[in-house]
């Protein structure tokens, strides 16, 4: 009988090859499934993940599932696989669920969070962790903007190619800009009931050429029916997403 846990864990994604496991590269996946192996004594653990990121993308709240040999309480899995985890990797809970929990597709809801900052010259302290904009920009235009992405659209035109989820309809709940004036950063929040591929960051790229000047206000209006990737362009850095939280 195998115990199935779920674990919320944090990462720092600057040098991490993505979430996904792949051949002689460093990934989340990969240092998380070495350390549980390492606790089964090597029986191998195989671990299922809400969904993934790519290179350079960071986790405040990934959810991961997985089934493990015997039981031990949640707490001591939590100590044991921090102790043997990297330090750019933190598990924050862990706790034992019904073995019909699927940390995938069990999920309802996702926030992302996306990170400018403002300043005109690349902060070397920031370089990791936000995207970069150094223009001219009306946050004005943008909350205007952001509005039109509540709601249920068809994001075909936000989806970077290599994705292979063919509906591309997705359900926007809520969309926020702030300034944050100390940290001279603008930050975005998405939350929705799911994302296409590279779909937060094309969305930042597009809100900051109409801040920008560059679009019309209304745009997303227009790139809704045309349905054409080519025709939104931009992708924000990857240093600038986070995954803030997974809703089950």
């Amino acid at each position: 009988m195998t115990i199935r846990y779920k674990l919320t864990v944090a990462y720092d994604g600057a040098k991490f090859h993505g979430f996904q496991k792949q051949k002689h590269l460093r990934t989340v996946e990969g240092v998380l499934e070495k350390a549980l192996t390492k606790i089964a004594n090597g029986e191998e653990i195989k671990v299922f993940a809400s969904g993934r990121t790519d290179a350079g993308v960071h986790a405040l709240a990934q959810v991961i599932h997985f089934d493990y040999p015997r039981f031990i309480p949640a707490d001591s899995m939590l100590r044991a696989v921090n102790t043997l985890l990297p330090l750019d990797v933190l598990v924050k809970d862990s706790e034992i669920v019904d073995e019909n929990f699927h940390a995938r597709f069990n999920v309802k809801k996702k926030t992302y969070m996306y990170r400018v900052d403002l300043g005109h010259y690349t902060d070397p302290f920031k370089r990791f962790y936000t995207g970069h904009y150094p223009y001219p920009l009306d946050v004005d235009k943008i909350k205007i903007a952001i509005k039109d992405l509540i709601g249920e659209h068809d994001f075909t035109s936000f989806a970077a190619a290599g994705g292979v989820i063919e509906n591309k309809v997705r359900t926007i709940y809520s969309a926020t800009v702030e300034y944050n004036k100390e940290n001279n950063e603008l930050v975005f929040e998405f939350t929705g009931n799911g994302f296409l591929y590279n779909m937060v960051r094309i969305l930042v790229a597009t809100l900051l050429e109409i801040g920008n000047g560059r679009r019309d206000v209304h745009d997303f209006l227009r790139l809704y029916e045309v349905k054409d990737r080519q025709q939104a362009r931009g992708t924000a850095q990857a240093s600038g997403l986070y995954l803030k939280q997974v809703f089950y």
